[in-house]
């Protein structure tokens, strides 16, 4: 498979710009593999899907507010952080990116908030645009992660809109979320409801979870036509004890096995093992899924309606079929389903 083969005829108000009122009344498109058949429900109509025990494997982790707005030393010049991930709790260093990364260089010292609550020190380039700062602070670790956090803004994508709103504190969260570390949502688990999960307990539809940090990898460009070039960025996830034998004994069982998103698809088939069950594991995934691809675990799996080229959507084609998929999203433009981050959603049977 190539690159040129994944874009489709997207329109920028095919996008949605803010959630659907309630969690789970947006829109879901259901695709039967063996039936060839597409179906239109709403996503609280899901359960009808599936029985008693079979299991939906979601992911727990927790997006933090990663976008910090602050000021360079001496000129003032306003810069745009963007917190990728803690490297060292002790020294408070931290892998960032910065815009503009042209204006900032080793030494310069940056402070956020009002009387500079924070300061930060740039003591490397990682890359063009990433950075490695230092935080100078001298509370305890907790004063300074509430202070970092009380800065920061949740980081919506920029090309969902430009503007963060109160809502998104909330609504770019799934209601499970539990396991702080992502700085992007796991957006299929953002269609369930208390409710719905309220159902799910009372149909005796089981549940597990596995923890999967999102990084801004997920979103990046793929600039090769040849996919098998492309390298994901690396993520953490955690496979628990309890999660894997969850997952197996629901294999064993027969039972049907529902990956909520392309990034419990992601950390399952990192953590399969070549007898077809899961291990415990907790590391760092970079595993890139295309076609032609085999799948080990999941049966079903539910997803967004995913932009052209994104590596989300090579998932999704591998998984449902290419074919199956590129003319779904053709049916899903033509029926006016809202795609990307916070619009309606897919399941494939």
């Amino acid at each position: 498979m190539k690159l040129s083969q994944y874009g489709y005829d997207f329109a920028p108000e095919m996008l949605a710009r803010h959630p659907a009122d309630n969690r789970d009344e947006s829109r879901l498109m259901v695709i039967d593999r063996a039936k060839g058949t597409i179906e239109h429900r709403m996503f609280k109509d899901i359960l009808d899907y599936f029985d008693e025990k079979d299991l939906f494997v979601f992911n727990d982790t927790k997006v933090f507010p990663a976008r910090l707005y602050g000021n360079k030393e001496k000129t003032g010049a306003e810069i745009e952080i963007f917190l990728l991930r803690e490297l060292n709790r002790e020294l408070r260093l931290w892998d960032v990116l910065v815009d503009p990364a042209r204006k900032i260089r080793i030494g310069n010292k940056l402070y956020f908030g009002d009387d500079d609550l924070l300061v930060a020190e740039v003591i490397d380039n990682t890359t063009s645009r990433g950075r490695t700062l230092r935080f100078l602070f001298d509370g305890s670790y907790e004063e300074f992660k509430e202070a970092l956090f009380a800065l920061g803004e949740t980081p919506l994508p920029k090309w969902v809109r430009e503007k963060v709103e109160p809502e998104d504190a909330e609504r770019y969260q799934t209601i499970f979320a539990a396991k702080e570390g992502a700085v992007a949502a796991p957006t299929a688990g953002m269609h369930f409801s208390k409710h719905l999960m309220k159902r799910m307990e009372i149909k005796g539809v089981d549940r597990t979870f596995i923890t999967l940090h999102v990084g801004l990898g997920n979103f990046r460009t793929v600039d090769v036509e040849d996919l098998s070039k492309h390298k994901m960025d690396s993520e953490q996830f955690i496979v628990t004890d309890e999660t894997a034998a969850t997952v197996n004994e629901a294999k064993r069982d027969g039972r049907k096995i529902v990956a909520i998103g392309t990034t419990v698809m992601r950390t399952l088939e990192t953590a399969v093992s070549t007898a077809g069950m899961i291990k415990p594991m907790e590391g760092w995934t970079n595993k890139f899924i295309f076609a032609p691809y085999e799948f080990s675990v999941a049966d079903a799996m539910v997803t967004n309606l995913h932009l052209p080229y994104s590596t989300q959507l090579m998932m999704v084609a591998a998984f449902g079929g290419y074919e199956t998929v590129m003319n779904a999203y053709k049916t899903a433009k033509a029926e006016g389903y809202r795609f990307g981050t916070y619009g309606d959603a897919m399941l494939i049977l």
